[in-house]
């Protein structure tokens, strides 16, 4: 039933129906505010990148090619914003420079400092694999890389947070 719901307000925004746009970023804003903070660790940087990637997505949303594919497209849009401003802020600052956000959230906060040892590439897989549920062939499809190197990425991951939870004890 979701999915036909998602499907109509989709439809509906490729016709400019701007109160149907709004509900699929609605719906979205969690995911997206979750993913772009794993990649940015901050939160002037997450806003920016959600909001570029909503009028991306307006702008483009016509060029969608089938409505269920919706939230995947928006979370790719996002992703390669996340990067873009990564990449633009590497020119000015060091990334060490960089505080962890303030705002607080329902993550554990133990397990949002471990999240925070890990290096951005480890981070994001492990986001969308456990907080999201995607499968590794969907990571890779986001995130633009082969199957291998997200579960390679998932597992030393893995291994980080192990050895942090080790030490941690």
């Amino acid at each position: 039933m979701k999915n036909k719901e998602t499907e109509q307000l989709v439809y509906l925004a490729k016709t400019r129906d701007k109160d149907a746009f709004a509900e699929l970023i609605r719906r979205n804003m969690t995911q997206m505010y979750k993913v772009s903070l794993s990649i940015l660790m901050n939160d002037e940087d997450v806003a920016d990148a959600i909001q570029d990637s909503i009028l991306n997505c307006w702008e483009k949303i016509s060029t969608l090619r089938e409505e269920k594919y919706f939230s995947t497209w928006l979370i790719r849009i996002l992703i390669n914003n996340c990067y873009a401003i990564l990449n633009d802020r590497k020119r000015y600052t060091d990334l060490s420079e960089w505080e962890e956000p303030v705002s607080e959230d329902e993550y554990n906060i133990e397990l949002k400092e471990a999240m925070s040892k890990l290096d951005e590439k480890y981070r994001l897989v492990m986001t969308l694999y456990y907080v999201y549920d995607y499968k590794t062939s969907e990571i890779a499809e986001l995130a633009g890389l082969s199957k291998s190197t997200v579960t390679t990425r998932l597992q030393r991951g893995r291994e980080i947070l192990a050895k942090y939870y080790g030490d941690f004890r």
